[in-house]
């Protein structure tokens, strides 16, 4: 596992065994300001981060006991970068930040990465969140302006429905769905199985009393997972997207907003990251019956605000 923080630092985490983990090395030093965003490529093998410093650095994780800088920071934001998200092949890179831009980056050799032609204009505030596809064909962005849009890599189309600015977005492992969580407190799904007609899917879920900060898709699709800012996690059912419904009372622990949620590759694991400066992991064998895994992992010495990351190969997450 990965996170991000405020303390302007990378940590990594083993959780091998989930009931105790444990970091592995020291925190990964570089950037000069906060660190939004962590994202792990495909293979487990490089780490990108992103930060309010405008820039993103990738590291070597191949021994994730000595990780190493990738070349240079890659730069050409004029903001903060407040996500980044590797598409499914690992070649290209995607980043949103707050100069209201996606740009690309092409990865194909990660010691000597590269902008992909120019930026993705369109949204008209920051950009909070990228995704890509599972097929790795069309790139989701969420926004401050309120919106989520859709782009083919040439031209975007809006989602619209949110009442507030929209912190984050997720693909269902089939790529027919999409989830958005906002700060009008909920998540809204939509049906992109012609993503060329995007249309949403029933009514917005609520329950989270304040901004919903992250949401995250299990590996099998079934349960969608959220962080607020009301400080809890919820779960969701999610078998069915036309009719979803909440899945057990929320998540509580955490003493402060809780910025990402990220899923474990088979799923029994949830990972949570706050502003109380902790990540906590927690039990989904059985999602309408979950529970805190171990104690909360400590060590950042400021709110994690960025995302998780998590390495896709079993073995090393």
């Amino acid at each position: 596992l990965a996170s991000g923080s405020a303390d302007a630092t990378v940590q990594l985490w083993n959780l091998t065994d989930p009931a105790h983990p444990g970091p592995l090395g020291q925190p990964l030093t570089g950037h000069t300001q906060a660190v939004q965003s962590v994202a792990f490529s495909p293979d487990g093998k490089t780490l990108a981060s992103a930060g309010d410093d405008d820039t993103i650095r990738l590291w070597n994780v191949t021994d994730t006991a000595n990780p190493s800088p990738l070349g240079e920071p890659l730069t050409g934001h004029t903001g903060g970068v407040y996500s980044v998200a590797f598409s499914p092949d690992g070649h290209t890179l995607a980043s949103g930040s707050t100069d209201t831009t996606v740009r690309l980056w092409d990865l194909t050799d990660p010691a000597h990465p590269g902008p992909l032609g120019q930026p993705l204009t369109g949204h008209t505030s920051a950009v909070f969140k990228v995704a890509f596809s599972p097929d790795g064909r069309t790139l989701a962005s969420v926004s401050a302006d309120s919106t989520a849009r859709l782009w083919n890599l040439d031209t975007a189309l809006p989602l619209r429905g949110h009442t507030s600015l929209v912190f984050s977005v997720a693909f269902s492992p089939d790529g027919h769905t999409l989830a958005s969580g906002s700060a009008d407190n909920t998540i809204r799904l939509w049906n992109l199985t012609d993503p060329a007609h995007p249309r949403p899917l029933g009514a917005p879920l609520t329950g989270h009393t304040l901004a919903v900060n992250s949401v995250v898709f299990s590996p099998d699709g079934h349960t969608l997972a959220s962080g607020s800012d009301d400080d809890t996690v919820r779960m969701w059912n999610a078998t069915d997207p036309t009719h979803p419904g909440p899945l057990g009372p929320p998540l509580t622990g955490h003493t402060g907003a809780v910025t990402s949620v990220a899923s474990s590759p088979d799923g029994h694991t949830l990972a949570s990251a706050s502003v109380d400066t902790t990540v906590r992991l927690w039990d989904l064998t059985n999602p309408e019956h979950p529970g805190p895994v171990g104690a909360p992992l400590h060590g950042h010495t400021n709110g994690v605000f960025g995302e998780i990351g998590r390495a896709s190969c079993r073995e090393r997450v």
